[in-house]
């Protein structure tokens, strides 16, 4: 008579191995949206009043302070706009009420970066974080594919920069350039764009500038 066969044991999970996002991602998306919550809570600004102004819901105005969405550049900078600062406002720590700062130098190891992760662009502040700042100096890298979307947007202020690695997609208006490395550009940022990375296999770094020119 054949004896029952052994229960074999149980397989023990797996250990080590667990699958999780990039905890950088999300703690990117948290570290932003606080900084937009507070820039508004410094210009005693409501919800209401910046969902009024942009045009954004005040559930999707909630959750990017929440960092529960991860806000695209355009979004990004019609926020900014709204608050009265330029993009740089939410590098770095939150602003002080007055958003005063007197560092004038930025060591290379130091460099507060914003990515957006979900877009293949992330922009490194290479001037002093400050609120209060309205010339600012950003290394820009664009992933292959990377993109600020297929919407054209605007914002206050003037930006200028050169493309230091690769190429990249630049549309101004109704105008589409293609920018190799060493091309450079200026437009008024009232005037509609966007840019991208067409490369598939190569990243795109570019030197920009942004020029804030409206009163905070």
């Amino acid at each position: 008579m054949r004896k029952p066969a052994a229960a074999k044991p149980a397989r023990k999970a797996r250990s080590g191995k667990k699958v999780t996002p990039k905890p950088t991602e999300p703690a990117m998306d948290v570290a932003v949206g606080r900084r937009i919550r507070d820039l508004r809570r410094v210009r005693q600004f409501s919800l209401e009043a910046v969902a009024a102004r942009t045009d954004l819901s005040i559930g999707f105005l909630s959750q990017i302070e929440r960092g529960l969405s991860s806000p695209s550049l355009r979004v990004l900078a019609t926020l900014a706009d709204v608050l009265g600062v330029g993009i740089a406002a939410l590098f770095g720590a939150s602003p002080s009420a007055d958003g005063a700062s007197d560092q004038i130098v930025t060591r290379g190891s130091q460099r507060p970066e914003l990515k957006l992760w979900r877009t293949g662009v992330s922009k490194q502040l290479l001037s002093p974080a400050s609120a209060d700042n309205k010339l600012n100096l950003f290394l820009v890298h664009l992933e292959p594919g990377g993109s600020t979307g297929d919407e054209l947007y605007t914002h206050d202020g003037e930006e200028a920069g050169l493309v230091l690695e690769g190429e990249m997609m630049l549309t101004v208006d109704s105008e589409i350039w293609s920018l190799k490395t060493g091309d450079s550009f200026r437009f008024a940022s009232r005037r509609p764009h966007r840019f991208s990375n067409p490369a598939q296999d190569a990243k795109a770094v570019v030197l920009w500038v942004n020029c804030v020119t409206a009163a905070g």
